[in-house]
């Protein structure tokens, strides 16, 4: 036992073998519990609802949380008080989230963008004049595509600060359509001409969630504009929308219900001299 006891005592620098071996004995053994637990933990997220974006980062923080306080254990195991690398730590932690305050705010941004779900990959969104189709959301940036495919990234504290349209969250989205009737057209053939242009569309509801509707809708300089309100699959809508606008021209014409546009009429008074 003595000669143990030496070995254990004998100094390796400022450590002894037995501080050494303690703190390797330490290691193995957090490092086996950390992946253990952490695979626990994968396994309970991954049964919730969660999105998978925070799914992944919750486990990558788990991992982190658990190695910070297994570094602490092994270095008092080693003899070292932890206070001054706790200490330490903390000055590092509070000058580097002054240097990364921006980022800092675009990840808590970014996780709760995650967690309210505003939108969520493959929607098509607005926000802040810009809109496309939601490619990835990450902590620091959201990725969209535009309909000309180009991709822009948005800082998430830029879309948490902003008024978002989300154009695809509804199963169902309504089509209106404006159009320009001639004065010399009757409201009734009018409407009757586009609502046969509705009929006619097969990428348009005809009773759900509401009858396709047609009213006046101002009375221009050149024109009595009416609109047409009709529903589609919000999958289908500028299909339906080009469609609606290509049958308005095709019926109005077969119908002979004028689509007119701006002009003036003149009328010319003949001055008459006695």
């Amino acid at each position: 036992m003595e000669q143990i006891q030496k070995i254990l005592d004998y100094a390796v620098g400022e450590f002894t073998v037995g501080k050494l071996l303690a703190a390797i004995i330490t290691f193995v053994i957090g490092y086996l519990a950390i992946r253990l637990l952490s695979g626990l933990f994968a396994k309970f997220i991954d049964r919730t609802s969660i999105d998978g974006t925070l799914k992944k980062y919750s486990k990558a923080a788990i991992k982190v949380v658990l190695s910070f306080i297994l570094a602490m254990v092994v270095v008092d195991a080693l003899g070292i008080s932890p206070t001054s690398f706790i200490a330490a730590f903390s000055v590092v932690g509070l000058a580097a989230s002054l240097a990364v305050q921006d980022s800092l705010s675009n990840i808590a941004s970014g996780i709760m963008l995650i967690i309210n779900k505003p939108f969520k990959a493959g929607d098509y969104i607005e926000v802040d004049n810009v809109s496309g189709t939601v490619v990835i959301i990450s902590l620091v940036h959201t990725k969209i595509v535009t309909i000309d495919n180009k991709m822009i990234f948005i800082p998430n504290s830029k879309l948490t600060g902003s008024k978002i349209t989300n154009y695809t969250a509804q199963e169902k989205r309504r089509v209106d359509v404006e159009i320009g009737i001639s004065y010399d057209v009757s409201v009734e053939d009018a409407r009757a001409a586009l609502l046969k242009a509705v009929d006619d569309c097969g990428e348009l509801f005809i009773d759900k969630p509401q009858p396709p509707f047609v009213a006046i809708m101002r009375f221009s300089d050149s024109s009595i504009d009416y609109v047409i309100r009709a529903w589609t699959w919000t999958k289908n809508y500028w299909d339906a929308y080009f469609a609606l606008l290509e049958s308005v021209k095709k019926e109005c014409e077969r119908s002979g219900v004028e689509i007119t546009y701006n002009h003036i009429n003149v009328h010319m008074i003949e001055d008459k001299k006695e």
